[in-house]
């Protein structure tokens, strides 16, 4: 009987989770889809299983099959909605080659999103040129979590965190897995506090400056010589946020860097560029802003508006979350505590 490299040992039929003082009740479910074809059945799992994997992480369950015998475990009303999916995607796969976007369709049509709970954030670990990265800390940890179950993720904390370094390394894991075809770079070119003035060169020449962050965590994990040749194909594409306008990225990750400084319109435009098979990863330091006072921050304003989406995932780091020289965290702690004298007194920044 063919199997699809998913088989695990098989999990008790009906489980308990005590998460703090809830309960979560998990149950199984076992079919065979028919009749039994290997090809048909390649089809159907995707390269490296990645649309049995998209069904798990939009539906909250765990699907495990030998052959065409299927397992399905999670919460109880997730269940039948998981098994009506892939007897709907088995019916597509004896007629034509499934991709992610015939997987995202089926789920947009059923109304399947994913069942929000709360485990414990799993130790996720992403293999890399370097090593194996790991989170260090409860917030680092529900980061990466969060990035490998979630389409659009919110990184937000002081200097120093971990917030684009982590992203970056989930992408490259992505990329190498081939989970996605491209890695997309954005941030906003918005001068820190200093007017720079013309900058010559070409359009990477110009944005180079304000992406160095993102840069260094690639050659970290790449090598210089590996980045060079996937930027001169086009894998890798540095763009500032400007220029994101107008287009639809499919199997990419992107990421958006210093999001605070992006405005309400930019940062709009900027989610909506998100396609099937897609990563989006925001990150963004609520203290360093740098547009000009009457103007809101785009990041603030997305917090404010898309907290209760589901499917979007936030993570807020803090001064303990800091992993640079231990000074670090007591500067971020020294300028929170004026600026929430500042706040109390009425005091003008």
């Amino acid at each position: 009987m063919p199997t699809c490299g998913r088989a695990s040992r098989p999990p008790p039929s009906t489980n308990e989770l005590s998460l703090n003082d809830a309960t979560v009740r998990t149950t199984a479910s076992e079919f065979a889809l028919d009749p039994a074809d290997a090809e048909r059945l390649a089809n159907l799992a995707g390269p490296f299983d990645s649309h049995l994997r998209l069904l798990e992480l939009r539906l909250g369950v765990e699907i495990a099959n030998r052959g065409n015998v299927f397992r399905i475990t999670g919460p109880g009303d997730a269940l039948p909605r998981a098994e009506k999916l892939l007897r709907a995607l088995w019916d597509d796969a004896g007629r034509e080659t499934l991709d992610e976007s015939a997987v995202h369709l089926h789920l947009a049509e059923a109304g399947a999103d994913r069942i929000e709970t709360d485990y414990e954030p799993q130790d996720v670990s992403i293999r890399v040129k370097r090593g194996t990265i790991r989170g260090r800390g409860a917030n680092q940890q529900k980061y990466l979590h969060a990035i490998a179950t979630h389409d659009i993720n919110f990184g937000i904390g002081p200097a120093g965190t971990g917030k684009t370094f982590l992203a970056v390394a989930s992408a490259v894991e992505a990329l190498n897995d081939g989970r996605v075809h491209r890695l997309i770079l954005v941030r906003p070119a918005v001068e820190a506090g200093e007017k720079l003035g013309f900058l010559p060169g070409d359009l990477t020449q110009k944005v180079d400056p304000y992406l160095r962050p993102l840069y260094d965590a690639l050659y970290e994990m790449l090598g210089v010589e590996k980045v060079v040749k996937l930027l001169e194909k086009s894998v890798i594409e540095i763009a500032p946020l400007a220029y994101m306008r107008g287009r639809t990225l499919n199997d990419a990750f992107v990421i958006l860097d210093e999001a605070q400084n992006t405005s309400i319109e930019q940062m709009k435009m900027f989610l909506t560029r998100i396609g099937f098979g897609s990563t989006a990863v925001v990150t963004g330091d609520m203290t360093q802003i740098d547009l000009p006072r009457h103007q809101k921050s785009g990041l603030k304003d997305a917090l404010e508006v898309l907290r209760g989406v589901e499917g979007i995932s936030f993570t807020f780091f803090e001064s303990r979350d800091v992993v640079r020289h231990p000074l670090v965290a007591r500067i971020v702690n020294a300028y929170d505590a004026r600026d929430a004298t500042d706040k109390a007194t009425g005091s003008a920044p």
